[in-house]
C-alpha cells in the first residue's frame, strides 16, 4: 500500500467517525454528559390541626387549638361616662347673669373607653380590671360571635384592680381557669384582648417572671410578668397557657412610650379566683387586718437592733384597740415568722395576712428587746371595708 492509499484510508475512517459521533450526539446526548442525580422529595402529610399534649408542651408549629376556644370567651368591654365641664366663674358674675340669666349651662359630653374581659361562668360572670370600668355610667360587652349585652357591675376590688360584671345571654362560651401553682419561667403565654380597639388580637410570649411585687401598681401585688405584647385595650383580657387555660388577667405594662416594650403584668389566676368567689358571694372582698404599720429591716436597722441579718419586718406603729394592740404587739417589735412561715419582707407578710381573711388566728414569732417571743393574734376587718 502506497502513501496515497494510506492517507485516503485514514481520511475515510476519520470521516466515518465524525459522522458517527455527530449522529450519536444528536440522538443519544445523555451518553456524552454526566447523569443528573435522582432527588426524591417526600411530601408532608395533610395538616390536621391537632396536637398531642406532649407536642403542645414542646412547642408546636401552631397554638390555634388553644386559642380558638379561649378567644371565644374573651370579650371587648366598652364603657361610657358622662363628663360635665366645670362651671366657669363668669357664669356667677351678677352683671353677666343680668344679661344672660341662667341660659348658659355647663356643657356635658360622653367619654368612652375600651378594654377587655373574660367570661368565666355560664351564668354570665365576666372578669375585667377595675380601672377599665371605674366611674362608668354604662358598660357594654361585645362577644367574638357578634352578640352584645349591657353589663351590670357585680362588685370591684380596687386593691387588686379586679372587677366582676354580669351579662344576660344564653349559650355563653366559658374560659376554664388553670392554675399558677406549677407555673415556671419559660412557659408559653398567650395574651388575648382588644388592643387599641382594632379588634380581638392574640400575641405570643413566655413567662418572664412570677411573684413580681413592689411595683406601686396595686396594694396587693403578685404579678406574672410576660413578654407577650400587651397594649392599651388589653387590660382585663386573658393570659392563657398552651392548653388554652386562663392563668392570669392582663392588667398593666411597663412602657416609656405607651406601647408594649416586652414587659407586661398579669394578675395570677389563683388570686383572681379568690377575689371572684368573694365578689360573687358577698359583693366585696374581705381581707385579714392587724392594724399595724410595718417596714423592711435595712442593714442600718439590723445594726441598730443588734440583729444578725435583715430577716423579718419591723413594727413601726400599732393602731390603738386594733387586733395587733389587743394581741400586745408593740412598736419596735421584730416579727420573724407568722404561722410558721418566715417573713421575708413587710409587703409579703401583709399580703399573707390579708389573704387569710378576717377572724383568722395567727401565731406570731419574733424578738422584743432582742429577746424571743411568741404570741397569738386574731385578724380583723379593715375599717374602710364594711360588709353589706
Amino acid at each position: 500500500m502506497n502513501i496515497r492509499d494510506t492517507v485516503s484510508f485514514f481520511l475515510q475512517a476519520a470521516t466515518v467517525g465524525i459522522i458517527a459521533a455527530f449522529l450519536l450526539l444528536l440522538f443519544r446526548p445523555d451518553w456524552f454528559g454526566p447523569q443528573a442525580p435522582v432527588v426524591e422529595v417526600q411530601q408532608a402529610a395533610p395538616h390536621t390541626g391537632t396536637h398531642s399534649s406532649s407536642r403542645v408542651g414542646n412547642g408546636p408549629v401552631s397554638y390555634a387549638d388553644a386559642v380558638e376556644p379561649a378567644a371565644k370567651a374573651v370579650v371587648n368591654v366598652y364603657t361610657t361616662k358622662v363628663i360635665t365641664r366645670e362651671r366657669h366663674p363668669l357664669l356667677d358674675d351678677p352683671l353677666f347673669r343680668h344679661f344672660f340669666g341662667d341660659q348658659v349651662e355647663p356643657r356635658k359630653r360622653l367619654q368612652t373607653s375600651l378594654g377587655s374581659g373574660v367570661i368565666v361562668s355560664a351564668q354570665g360572670y365576666v372578669l375585667t380590671n377595675n380601672h377599665v370600668i371605674t366611674g362608668a355610667d354604662e358598660i357594654q360587652v361585645l362577644l367574638q360571635d357578634g352578640r352584645s349585652s349591657v353589663a351590670t357591675l357585680v362588685g370591684a376590688d380596687k386593691d387588686t384592680d379586679l372587677a366582676v360584671l354580669r351579662i344576660k345571654l344564653d349559650d355563653l362560651p366559658v374560659l376554664p381557669l388553670g392554675s399558677t401553682d406549677n407555673l415556671r419561667v419559660g412557659d408559653v403565654a398567650l395574651a388575648i384582648g382588644n388592643p387599641f380597639g382594632v379588634g380581638q388580637t392574640v400575641t405570643l410570649g413566655i413567662i418572664s417572671a412570677t411573684g413580681r411585687s413592689q411595683l406601686g401598681i396595686n396594694r396587693y401585688e403578685d404579678f406574672i410578668q410576660t413578654d407577650a405584647a400587651i397594649n392599651p385595650g388589653n387590660s382585663g383580657g386573658a393570659l392563657v397557657n398552651a392548653w388554652g387555660e386562663l392563668i392570669g388577667i392582663n392588667t398593666a405594662i411597663y412602657s416609656r412610650s405607651g406601647g408594649s416594650q416586652g414587659i407586661g403584668f398579669a394578675i395570677p389566676v389563683n388570686l383572681v379566683s379568690n377575689v371572684l368567689q368573694q365578689i360573687i358571694e358577698q359583693g366585696h372582698v374581705e381581707r385579714g387586718w392587724l392594724g399595724i404599720e410595718a417596714q423592711d429591716i435595712t442593714p442600718q436597722l439590723a445594726e441598730s437592733f443588734e440583729l444578725n441579718d435583715t430577716h423579718g419586718m419591723l413594727i413601726a406603729g400599732v393602731l390603738r384597740d386594733g387586733p395587733a394592740d389587743l394581741a400586745t404587739i408593740k412598736p419596735g417589735d421584730i416579727i420573724e415568722r407568722i404561722n410558721g412561715k418566715d417573713v421575708d419582707n413587710a409587703r409579703s407578710a401583709m399580703a399573707f395576712i390579708a389573704q387569710l381573711g378576717p377572724d383568722a388566728e395567727l401565731v406570731i414569732e419574733g424578738k422584743r428587746d432582742n429577746q424571743p417571743f411568741t404570741l397569738k393574734a386574731m385578724t380583723g376587718r379593715r375599717p374602710d371595708v364594711e360588709p353589706k
